[in-house]
């Protein structure tokens, strides 16, 4: 007959996370512990409230951006917090937590705009310049050397100055509007040269692989060993780069509309002109018109920072760190876990129990 195992007296059964049955792609999350696995979650939990913000910022913001009055009646001039106006009003009449909900909206768009940007450029010239070399190689090299010397505040204000009032009737500016678009492609100038340094990097160690080699021998066409055997080995680090990016994103768009660069006030949202116009508040007390938008940039940017990091503790094995379990050793009596005798160490070794 078939004997049941019983479980000792006082031992739990593990269940959890651990022994789930999880699809591949997301069994390096499972297996994070500590520090990194706190920072995952807690920058996807930071993040998400931020896109949920900006998906339902009609819903959740109690006027529109740019709505100065309710009901027939203009809003006050820099209104202290009341029923009426939950974070009170700016100088310009608009509701300060209208304006930072439906900001959450603005840079969103503008950082999903901007990472898809650099992933279409910086990408693809990463791996034809690693793999195929040459003066190619060279004169790509070149280039990105110079886009990355040159400071990227600057640069950012230089395309945005170019490509401003010249984006109108472009296809994506009928859907998400000229100046989100100006200052994605202000920003995706900065951020190019980083994904074609990292993908080219890559792709120059894993050119030279057994299996790169085999497929060429084999007779494999170029664009199959590029798609199938390359870029899927250097891709894994791009998703970590992305997000850690984004949240300069966030800062460069909060730097260009602070300096007057950026998405005009009644175009959409945007903290970094809410900021500049709140300068001469914080000296006369008007707390409000700056302290809110500041704490946006703020935390979206530390979520976006955490969950970058984690991400690279996730998909990075040589960063990502392991609980390890110490073994059971056996026992002079052949028993495992009984007692042992001690080592003999120091001037006591060498010589007979």
């Amino acid at each position: 007959p078939r004997q049941r195992l019983h479980r000792p007296a006082g031992e739990v059964p593990v269940r959890g996370l651990k022994n789930m049955k999880l699809p591949r792609w997301l069994a390096p999350i499972r297996d994070t512990v500590g520090v990194s696995r706190w920072m995952f979650w807690a920058g996807v939990v930071i993040v998400a409230v931020f896109v949920v913000m900006a998906i339902f910022a009609p819903l959740l913001a109690p006027y529109s951006f740019d709505q100065v009055s309710s009901g027939g009646v203009d809003f006050p001039k820099q209104h202290a917090p009341d029923s009426t106006n939950l974070w009170g009003t700016t100088v310009g009449r608009y509701d300060v937590l209208s304006r930072v909900v439906w900001g959450s909206r603005t840079a969103v768009e503008v950082v999903l705009l901007a990472v898809a940007f650099s992933l279409v450029v910086g990408v693809p010239l990463g791996l034809m310049s690693g793999y195929i070399g040459g003066k190619l190689d060279r004169i790509l090299v070149l280039i990105m050397d110079a886009l990355f010397a040159f400071p990227y505040l600057l640069l950012a204000i230089v395309i945005a100055f170019l490509l401003s009032d010249k984006l109108e009737g472009f296809l994506l500016s009928d859907l998400f509007g000229a100046g989100v678009v100006t200052a994605a492609i202000a920003i995706t100038a900065v951020y190019v040269p980083q994904y074609f340094r990292v993908v080219r990097n890559h792709v120059i160690s894993v050119r030279e692989e057994p299996y790169v080699e085999a497929a060429r021998a084999l007779g494999a066409p170029r664009r199959t060993i590029i798609g199938r055997y390359v870029l899927q080995n250097v891709i894994q680090n791009v998703p970590a780069l992305a997000t850690l990016n984004a949240a300069d994103a966030i800062l460069t768009l909060a730097a260009l509309g602070f300096l007057g660069y950026g998405i005009q006030p009644t175009e959409a949202a945007e903290w970094g002109y809410d900021l500049q116009r709140a300068i001469d508040d914080a000296g006369a007390g008007i707390w409000w018109t700056g302290l809110f938008p500041g704490l946006a940039i703020v935390m979206l940017v530390v979520g976006f920072t955490l969950l970058g990091e984690g991400l690279n503790d996730v998909i990075n094995p040589l960063v990502r760190s392991r609980p390890t379990e110490a073994p059971d050793i056996p026992a002079a009596g052949g028993e495992v876990g009984g007692w042992a005798p001690e080592a003999p160490v120091g001037i006591d070794r060498g010589r007979d129990p």
